[in-house]
């Protein structure tokens, strides 16, 4: 299967190139697409550079932060055009140990969605403080019960998607960012018939840079959470 890894970037200069030659390590025939958001710290210059070093590495350049949603949509989007069949999220800051890839891509090749989980036996997230694992467990925990998801960490953002699973969905409507772009895919991969499985995970917290985060991202994930809630019993459409 042809896959392409996509790696949404913006200020990542001190982790751009640790993460491309691991992955280029860990699963060597892959190729790697990133989505710089005009990073003024000289992130798509060095990406450039990797891939003329390591081979297989494409930066696509949007002109400013458009956020996470829009960075995967327009990675989709190109990996589609040219006949990827598999299509990775990975965040460029270590949170996602990009040595599980194997595993991910394994049970890929038998499920249309692969979540890389917190929330299943085996997941952990070691640097967290109880409050904040209580916050996005039940955070969670919400969006499963409301929508049905039957997904224990439906906020991950380490996943695999197979093309068939990107046409059902309809990535290129869904606007969330943050948190409510990966609760989307997964409630319109749910109700479009996609197979979907958990694989467990360790997530860590970034070492070098700063979060994209924020509490806006947040709030907007559990207001669109209730938002969809309300309409399912409609067969409104995530919007």
């Amino acid at each position: 299967m042809r896959t392409l890894v996509v790696v949404p970037t913006f200020n990542e200069i001190l982790n751009i190139e640790s993460m491309l030659r691991t992955i280029r390590e860990v699963v060597p025939e892959t190729n790697i697409l990133v989505v710089d958001d005009g990073s003024p710290d000289g992130t798509a210059e060095r990406a450039e550079a990797l891939g003329a070093e390591l081979g297989s590495i494409e930066v696509l350049r949007r002109a400013r932060k458009s956020g996470l949603g829009g960075a995967y949509r327009a990675g989709f989007g190109w990996g589609l055009e040219r006949g990827f069949d598999h299509f990775v999220e990975i965040d460029c800051d270590f949170s996602h140990d990009p040595r599980v890839l194997p595993t991910l891509l394994e049970a890929a090749q038998n499920y249309d969605v692969v979540i890389g989980s917190r929330y299943i036996p085996g997941g952990t997230i070691p640097q967290w403080t109880l409050s904040r694992r209580l916050l996005s467990r039940g955070g969670n925990q919400y969006a499963s019960l409301m929508l049905g998801l039957g997904v224990a960490d439906s906020t991950s953002g380490y996943r695999v998607y197979s093309a068939s699973a990107l046409s059902k969905i309809d990535f290129r409507s869904v606007h969330a960012d943050g948190y409510g772009f990966q609760i989307e895919m997964t409630y319109r991969a749910k109700r479009g018939g996609a197979s979907i499985v958990e694989v467990p995970i360790s997530f860590n917290d970034r070492e070098f840079g700063e979060s994209k985060m924020s509490s806006a991202i947040v709030v907007e994930a559990l207001f669109l959470v209730t938002k969809w809630a309300l309409e399912r019993p409609f067969g409104v459409r995530p919007r």
